[in-house]
């Protein structure tokens, strides 16, 4: 039953030594800024695997590989091929999940007569480039880039223009960037889970102002607040920028899949501990209120975390949603790559890297129709206290709803994807009949 708040409502080889030794030394005269920060290596080529099997996938989903999207070899997932000049929708996940999570709502927009990608994004699956250390250079992960590539990945299948490009969690910020910057290529705007806060500020109207003081690290004294908080805390997007998150979740003491197990878990509705409401502000004291999976103990990584909540094997096997052969996907997935390409985004975002770039959208707002869908039971949505009210009156000028999902927590769209399917051909359909 659907419960109407105002605008809300209730309801994601064989090469010789001479030519490496050729390839090695032209690197060393190459201009580093004409290069990619690392190369994959001969032999993390030859194993990356190909597209997924058929018996992977739902019924009229195909996995393929696409060459040259803006220097990667792309995995998507495509249903509604079967005709040309469908319109096209755009799906991009978010963290840790895969252009996989999108499979239970693909198929019916397909039968809507929607040609639909899921991409498995930059860093992530079985794109190429997923061999990512931490001491590589961020600037490929940065925002512009990654809105590049989907601009590629668009272009490369005959798309001059989307009906929609829709993002979950760090999908959906991307998918906020995307209207941002190209508003004729992206026509409507669905973000899900994480608000999208819009484009950084540029000072305004400080000609007679004094000279400002360097900058510091002033939005920093919350992770300081967090770690003299009794115990003491820290945020997770903190944690996956240093350097010992990915071994942590790589090679977690139980195992990848059960720590994807318990992840997935306690950041879903069955966790019944998850009853969020908007905090107050953006303090120390306000965020030891979110649970462990965002203000983490001090001192355990993410693996120890969510380790206690493991669910019961009843529980498992009781888990409609993600039945344990659909977790191997994602297990074995991340058991190959490890999270580095994932946590990347989170290391780009920390300390404000490439804000100067993202400044030059300063001011600008999505225009065209959006709309923003989270679970009811998703921390998500409240994290950053006022997010979800300047994305409806601020960050978006043709907002035409935002929608919680009962039943559902962070994994919105595979919890409950027949009702969020069915809001997306409701938005859908309405800003074609416009």
């Amino acid at each position: 039953m659907q419960k109407h708040t105002h605008d809300l409502v209730l309801f994601n080889g064989g090469l010789t030594v001479t030519r490496r030794r050729l390839i090695q030394g032209l690197a060393a005269v190459v201009a580093p800024t004409l290069l990619p920060a690392r190369l994959p290596s001969v032999s993390a080529q030859a194993a990356d695997p190909g597209p997924y099997s058929p018996g992977m996938l739902p019924a009229g989903i195909r996995s393929r590989l696409v060459n040259n999207i803006n220097g990667l070899r792309m995995h998507v997932l495509e249903a509604g091929f079967e005709s040309a000049n469908r319109p096209g929708v755009l799906f991009l996940h978010g963290y840790p999940e895969l252009g996989y999570s999108w499979r239970k709502v693909m198929g019916p927009l397909a039968a809507a007569g929607y040609h639909v990608l899921a991409p498995d994004r930059r860093g992530y699956g079985r794109t190429s480039g997923t061999d990512v250390k931490y001491d590589d250079d961020l600037t490929p992960f940065r925002t512009l880039n990654e809105v590049r590539d989907m601009l590629g990945l668009v272009s490369a299948f005959g798309h001059r223009s989307l009906a929609a490009v829709i993002g979950h969690d760090s999908g959906s910020p991307l998918a906020g960037w995307c209207g941002i910057v190209r508003p004729d290529m992206f026509r409507s705007v669905v973000m899900m889970s994480a608000p999208y806060g819009g484009p950084p500020a540029i000072p305004f109207n400080t000609v007679d102002a004094k000279p400002a003081a360097p900058a510091g690290n002033a939005g920093d004294a919350i992770y300081e607040e967090l770690a003299r908080l009794n115990p003491p805390r820290k945020h997770y997007q903190r944690y996956y920028a240093t350097r010992e998150a990915n071994e942590n979740m790589w090679h977690p003491p139980q195992g990848i899949h059960a720590f994807l197990r318990a992840y997935y878990h306690m950041k879903s509705a069955d966790w019944k501990q998850n009853q969020p409401h908007p905090l107050q502000a953006r303090t120390a004291g306000e965020w030891a209120r979110l649970p462990r999976y965002y203000v983490m103990d001090l001192h355990k990584g993410m693996a120890e975390t969510v380790a206690s909540e493991m669910p019961s094997a009843a529980e498992v096997a009781a888990c409609r949603w993600l039945p344990d052969d659909e977790l191997k996907v994602y297990s074995a997935e991340y058991g190959r790559t490890g999270f580095q390409g994932g946590l990347q985004g989170y290391r780009r975002g920390s300390g404000g890297r490439f804000t100067s770039d993202e400044q030059l959208f300063s001011g600008r707002t999505i225009d065209q129709p959006s709309m923003f869908i989270g679970g009811k039971s998703d921390w998500g949505v409240y994290q950053n206290p006022g997010a979800i009210d300047r994305l409806q009156k601020t960050v978006c000028t043709r907002m035409v709803g935002t929608y919680l999902v009962e039943g559902a927590g962070h994994w919105v769209q595979q919890e409950q994807p027949e009702e969020v399917a069915r809001l997306f051909l409701q938005f859908l359909r309405r800003q074609l009949q416009r």
